[in-house]
């Protein structure tokens, strides 16, 4: 409060020098020094209450520039108020305010080159193969939100609160949803004071129940006057510019901290290039200014979602200029809106790190073709863009969520959180799909490449286990967008497991090489008499995965 006071009180002091006249002609004339002073002073008190009440109410940043419509008044005023040599000086400081106000109005022109470099990418061709031992968190936000709210009645005193902003993270090990309780009101906060915690569920598993946690909370975004968090941010730092909203982030212990991505504009009050997060404890309203290359080790979403759409709108936009982005859109490629959150949606990777996914689309209107995709560690903000299989034509987020709606038309069921894998060599759509209530109802998995390749199951093991036995159908059909080498082996088998997936079964074997192989009945009918014992000719895809799909099964003695 102390620093908003003392930004207050110089801002106030310049406004008054800019609007009173100080040189004074002769007593005679009716400019008395006295009635100055006062003018002075009357101008330094309403500046200093105006200037602060702005600030405290706006929680807007401290820095010269926010001011230049008010310094072109002052400016203005001041020379007509003044006379002789004041008048041309204040005249002169009026011209440069103009310049000032023409330099931060044109901005967005010049400064185009400049946003693309500060969100430049690495560029590579394909994210690597995803690993089937583990299990994607595809639990979609909207359907953990509304178990979030038929379980609030966890939550004491349930009238008073509400349920707060949802994310995901990774806590313990594993990867959960986090939303906070939050004040429903003025007069809630007046009665309440703290908030009682925060409600938690697995973001891999949709059968997990919300679980209330019990840890209070004083500075939060729904509380009031000095208590509201990012009020108190702004009170604790003046000059930090800040993107994106206020997030919540739990460490290990379960206790709950609140940070916020503060960085630099790019020029001007134009563009933002993030340096760090600000660190509130939500309980005493400590805060911590820290760098990115210094974030806690609990901390996931260092990098706002907002500064991450923000940065991709910069690469694919700007990539020749401002002119190109208007008119010639060569090379031009835009941030699908596909999202979960600001339009961009997080995942983690297999060694727990979480990042932003996006998917890039043409500017040309009727085009559901991607052009490319990429991931931005949320911890760094560094960023990978992926061109994808240029001999393939991969189709982005809303053709996936197209072909769902198609699906599942009579139902009125639609996709949420499309998120681009690699499963064994082929780049597929990975969607949750939802009924009109927003409850899940079964994981869709579909080729990027060749959209007539899909599963769908209830589970996403059971979607990949479908998806698998889809791909290895015929060689013919994912040969152009597939890495897997084909490839035939012979001998006998060790073990055999057979379960009853949608409308075939799946049957899984071991041969006495060490390798496990995987067939479906809708691809080898009589793979469901394989039984231990058995010679086998296999020809299979090789696609590095501990279950190897099968194209081809002979039996011998049966076929």
């Amino acid at each position: 409060m102390i620093k908003l006071l003392l930004a207050s009180a110089v801002i106030a002091l310049i406004a008054s020098v800019l609007l009173t006249p100080l040189i004074t002609k002769k007593r005679e004339e009716g400019k008395s020094k006295k009635v100055i002073g006062y003018f002075f002073i009357g101008t330094f008190i309403l500046g200093f209450l105006a200037t602060g009440i702005t600030l405290y109410v706006t929680k807007i940043d401290v820095n010269w520039l926010v001011f230049w419509p008010a310094i072109i008044v002052l400016t203005l005023a001041g020379a007509f108020l003044a006379s002789g040599i004041e008048r041309k000086i204040k005249g002169i400081l009026f011209l440069a305010s103009l310049v000032v106000a023409g330099y931060v109005l044109s901005a967005p022109l010049w400064n185009a080159d400049d946003k693309y470099q500060s969100a430049e990418m690495k560029a590579e061709v394909e994210i690597k193969p995803f690993d089937e031992t583990q299990t994607p968190a595809s639990v979609p936000p909207k359907f953990v939100r509304n178990k979030m709210k038929k379980a609030f009645g966890q939550v004491p005193n349930t009238s008073y609160y509400e349920l707060g902003r949802l994310q995901i993270q990774k806590v313990d090990g594993k990867y959960v949803y986090i939303a906070p309780v939050e004040f429903s009101g003025f007069f809630k906060w007046m009665n309440g004071d703290t908030t009682p915690g925060y409600f938690t569920m697995s973001a891999t598993d949709s059968t997990d129940n919300p679980k209330f946690v019990a840890q209070e909370m004083k500075y939060v975004p729904s509380a009031y006057l000095n208590k509201n968090l990012e009020r108190h941010m702004r009170l604790q730092h003046p000059f930090l510019i800040y993107y994106g909203d206020v997030q919540l982030e739990v460490d290990d212990d379960g206790k709950p901290y609140y940070i916020r991505s503060y960085g630099e504009f790019i020029s001007a009050r134009n563009g933002f290039d993030v340096q760090g997060i600000v660190l509130v404890d939500a309980l005493s309203g400590k805060t911590e200014v820290i760098k990115l290359a210094d974030v806690p080790e609990f901390i996931d979403g260092a990098v706002s979602p907002e500064t991450v759409s923000l940065q991709n709108s910069y690469y694919g936009k700007y990539v020749h200029g401002y002119w190109n982005s208007l008119f010639g859109k060569k090379d031009v490629k835009l941030p699908s809106d596909e999202g979960t959150e600001s339009n961009v949606s997080p995942i983690f990777n297999e060694n727990g790190e979480m990042y932003y996914f996006t998917d890039f689309t043409s500017p040309k209107e009727g085009v559901d073709s991607m052009l490319g995709y990429s991931l931005t560690n949320a911890r760094t903000g560094q960023a990978t863009y992926y061109t994808g299989n240029r001999d393939a034509s991969y189709m982005d987020s809303q053709g996936a969520l197209q072909i769902i709606e198609k699906k599942f038309i009579e139902k009125k069921w639609t996709g949420e959180m499309p998120v681009l894998y690699n499963f064994y060599g082929e780049a597929s759509w990975l969607t949750a799909v939802l009924d009109a209530n927003g409850f899940l109802q079964n994981y869709f998995i579909v080729s990027a490449a060749n959209p007539e390749i899909s599963a769908y199951a209830t589970t996403p093991k059971e979607a990949l286990k479908l998806y698998k036995t889809a791909l290895s159908r015929g060689s013919s059909t994912v040969e152009g967008s597939s890495s897997a080498e084909e490839k035939n082996v012979s001998g006998k088998v060790q073990r055999v497991y057979k379960e009853r997936l949608g409308d075939f079964t799946v049957v899984s074997f071991l041969l006495d090489n060490g390798k496990n192989y995987l067939v479906s009945a809708e691809t080898e009918p009589l793979s469901i008499y394989l039984q231990v014992g058995d010679e086998v000719l296999v020809t299979y895809g090789d696609t590095g995965e501990q279950f190897l799909p099968v194209r081809t099964l002979i039996i011998k003695g049966l076929q």
